[in-house]
């Protein structure tokens, strides 16, 4: 989901000034005792997670919301509406988080920005952050033409994007539904489509799948299931290439037509549903 420079730094801003009112009273995710039923990889300890084990609203002590292009438009020419802890978008239901795209306007929103589609994009900004470790996503997607799911993590710090670092973790488009993408970005990928790879999996819109980021000092390594399909080297020139040794942040969402997408979009698939059964991070004891 990489972004343009202007608007990205823009979003942080807004972002974070936004966050720090979201977070009055509310918990420390880091502080809660981590699940210990969970299994950790061998030499990494889990010390954050959601299971998704409370119904409604995404858990406001982990998850905010972020829609600060509704109104200008988002950064790929994507057709959405994210709203703001609406449960037609985003809720949590029998053990899963399902963020669902619909064929709707929501023209009496505020920031409404003549989109012909909602949907929701839930990031950790200003709830929690981490610098290295391993992070899995179980997750099932959308299929149909025009969809485009994200599990993905920006940097926290105030550096402008790209400088700050992104890591794609997981993206994947209706148009070619069996094709999962994990790409870097980073100021020395500027100007092109990042460092990336991709992997095939022909039950992706059917069947849940863990979506893996393994990282070090030393590299980026993202995997389905175990199986490890880019890898992403530090080489040592610092900054512009390896923004890496700083926090970064989730994000979740399922965005509508864009550049990735494609231009066409199948109306006859909403609503489309994006479901994830937990996201976890474990980092090394």
């Amino acid at each position: 989901m990489y972004q343009t420079t202007l608007l990205a730094l823009v979003f942080l801003t807004a972002l974070i000034s936004c966050n720090k009112d979201d977070n009055s009273g509310a918990a420390d995710p880091k502080s809660a005792t981590p699940d210990s039923s969970i299994e950790a990889p061998a030499g990494y300890k889990l010390v954050w997670s959601d299971e998704f084990d409370v119904d409604g609203l995404p858990n406001p002590a982990k998850w905010t919301y972020d829609t600060e292009a509704n109104k200008t438009g988002w950064y790929n020419n994507e057709k959405q509406y994210y709203s703001r802890a609406r449960l037609e978008n985003s809720k949590v239901e029998n053990g899963k988080l399902i963020i669902t795209a619909r064929k709707e306007k929501l023209s009496t929103e505020a920031d409404y920005g003549g989109q012909s589609y909602t949907s929701a994009r839930l990031i950790t900004l200003g709830k929690a952050d981490w610098t290295y470790g391993f992070m899995e996503v179980h997750a099932k997607l959308p299929c149909g033409v025009g969809t485009w799911p994200a599990i993905w993590m920006l940097g926290s710090n105030d550096d402008p994007y790209p400088l700050n670092g992104e890591i794609d973790i997981m993206e994947q488009v209706g148009m070619n539904p069996t094709k999962i993408y994990g790409t870097i970005h980073n100021q020395s990928t500027a100007g092109t489509f990042g460092n990336g790879g991709e992997t095939t999996l022909n039950d992706a819109c059917s069947v849940f799948h863990n979506y893996q980021l393994t990282w070090t000092p030393e590299k980026l390594v993202i995997a389905v299931d175990g199986v490890t399909f880019h890898t992403y080297v530090n080489d040592g020139k610092g900054k512009n290439s390896w923004p890496y040794n700083n926090p970064q942040y989730f994000l979740l969402n399922l965005a509508i037509g864009g550049d990735m997408a494609g231009p066409t979009i199948d109306d006859t698939i909403f609503p489309a549903k994006f479901e994830v059964e937990y996201v976890r991070v474990f980092q090394k004891k």
